[in-house]
């Protein structure tokens, strides 16, 4: 990872940081560290999830992000980011209203209702979706988390308990992925994979 700059910036220097591009950065011990871009397959997922959400009428288009939306979540590893940009992201309908000049969930708003992470290929990809993001985004009060892993053909569903995290099922193949956010998903794990709407 390549540091973008040198003077360590706080989160509120990062929120007013330009540097006419397209970059997306997470802020990490106070340096910007440029995001890689995303696998085609993994975009694929994201979009197809996308698809499904909006196709079946689940949330309203305005309440959904893919990739965009930015999330200040609290540092409790060191080198964790003090923001992450979850591949797909249910909003609540107070953020539409509190993003209309940039599309970032700081730490003083309510939590959204769902995240989803697509795990890259790699050990450090694997640590930091099913540890780091995890503990994070629990410790944000993020109600359902999925981890989709394209390498095993699983996706893990969590769900908030308390301040963690309880797993309700690693679903694969032809079993039906559980959602307490969205009970009425009927959702296979093949088909997050193959793209059926």
């Amino acid at each position: 990872m390549t540091q973008a700059q040198s003077q360590k910036l706080t989160f509120e220097e990062y929120l007013n940081y330009r540097d006419d591009t397209d970059n997306r950065y997470e802020l990490i011990d106070g340096a910007l560290v440029p995001l890689p871009p995303e696998s085609g397959f993994n975009d694929f997922i994201a979009r197809y999830l996308f698809a499904l959400f909006f196709v079946r009428g689940i949330v309203p288009l305005q309440l959904m992000s893919l990739g965009k939306c930015e999330l200040q979540v609290p540092v409790l590893r060191s080198n964790d980011a003090q923001n992450r940009y979850p591949d797909f992201v249910v909003l609540r309908e107070e953020h539409w209203q509190l993003t209309q000049t940039r599309l970032t969930i700081t730490i003083d708003m309510p939590p959204p209702r769902f995240v989803v992470e697509i795990v890259s290929p790699g050990k450090e990809n694997e640590e930091r979706d099913y540890i780091s993001k995890r503990a994070q985004y629990a410790a944000r009060g993020i109600p359902e988390y999925w981890i989709v892993n394209p390498a095993r053909s699983n996706v893990m569903v969590l769900q908030l308990d308390g301040k963690e995290y309880r797993e309700v099922g690693t679903f694969s193949g032809t079993e039906q992925i559980i959602s307490p956010t969205f009970p009425n998903l009927e959702l296979r794990a093949e088909q997050v994979f193959a793209g059926n709407l």
